[in-house]
């Protein structure tokens, strides 16, 4: 491989530009070439429609690929929860590292935990799938809330809170950690609660299919158990025909006897917005060796949520 800088797309909002940043970092060691940020505005960054309006999957991913497939730069780092669920033949995952705190969080006003907030405390959140979850569990619990659509980066959002418009905003823990901001979290929100979305906190680093050599290099960023996960999650999420603008919610995590991995469990969610009808499954099994155990893992357990009478939940099923 020659000494260029390898240049690295990504989307320009703060938080796309700090974990691309980490990514470079650890790509330029395990390459020993430096690496350059190429900066990429994507539709979802423009537009100001709400994203289950604009389609959700792929706005913030389709820019990037497009560079990719034009040469324009070496590899790409997305947030995993933004890409389709189709890999397209001509791009690789090249490498999956070890994924960041899956949970969401809340950040309050006046440091409140969610079951503190006052009777009616107005919620934000530009996602289905955690409003849902969010208005289920205040039904069961007794609490009355109410669900906000909002949009915008994470300055945005937190500032509805500190400008009094809401008590409170949900986001990413991943997120957060990665921007520095972790210190104004005032909740954290179990996936007992709250099932993350398909793929959450972790990151994927894609580049062209004939890039035989980057994508050598790149493989020693690969974590095989994040892999397994975010696959398995992401496979639910294929077999249920859903968009990432759809509420559904997926986590597998692994369940070790010591130090040793024995198990993997996988939790999927979908439910209705207002929270009045959830179909919740897990599964649990050996962890998935191959690429293709993980898919099958997803697809069992969407098969079973389908039979339950996932599909009417979906609301717009993608195309």
């Amino acid at each position: 491989m020659s000494n260029n800088p390898l240049r690295l797309g990504t989307r320009r909002s703060k938080l796309a530009m700090a974990q691309s940043g980490q990514v470079a970092n650890a790509v330029s060691q395990v390459t020993g070439r430096p690496v350059e940020l190429v900066e990429i505005t994507t539709y979802g960054d423009t537009s100001r429609e709400h994203l289950a309006q604009i389609g959700g999957t792929g706005v913030f991913v389709t820019a990037l690929r497009d560079a990719l497939l034009r040469g324009e730069v070496d590899f790409a780092v997305h947030s995993l929860k933004d890409l389709p669920t189709a890999q397209p033949e001509d791009l690789v995952l090249a490498a999956v590292p070890v994924r960041e705190d899956p949970r969401d969080v809340i950040v309050a006003r006046d440091a409140l935990k969610f079951t503190d907030l006052p009777r009616g405390a107005r919620i934000g959140t530009g996602s289905p799938r955690r409003a849902s979850q969010l208005n289920a569990y205040a039904r069961s619990h007794g609490l009355d809330i109410e669900t906000v659509p909002i949009r915008g980066n994470v300055d945005t959002r937190i500032g509805f809170v500190h400008k009094g418009e809401l008590d409170a905003v949900v986001l990413a823990a991943a997120g957060l950690n990665r921007i520095g901001r972790s210190d104004e979290v005032t909740d954290f929100l179990s996936v007992d609660m709250v099932l993350p979305a398909p793929g959450q906190g972790a990151l994927a680093i894609e580049c062209a299919a004939g890039q035989a050599d980057l994508i050598a290099a790149l493989t020693v960023l690969d974590d095989p158990l994040t892999r397994a996960a975010v696959t398995a999650e992401r496979s639910l999420l294929a077999a249920l025909e859903a968009g990432c603008s759809a509420p559904v919610g997926a986590l597998a995590d692994h369940l070790a006897d010591g130090q040793i991995v024995k198990e993997m469990r996988l939790r999927g969610v979908v439910g209705t917005t207002d929270g009045t009808t959830l179909v919740q499954l897990s599964t649990t099994g050996p962890v998935p060796e191959t690429h293709d155990q993980a898919l099958a893992l997803g697809r069992e357990l969407a098969t079973e949520m389908l039979a339950q009478g996932a599909a009417g939940l979906m609301g717009e099923r993608a195309h």
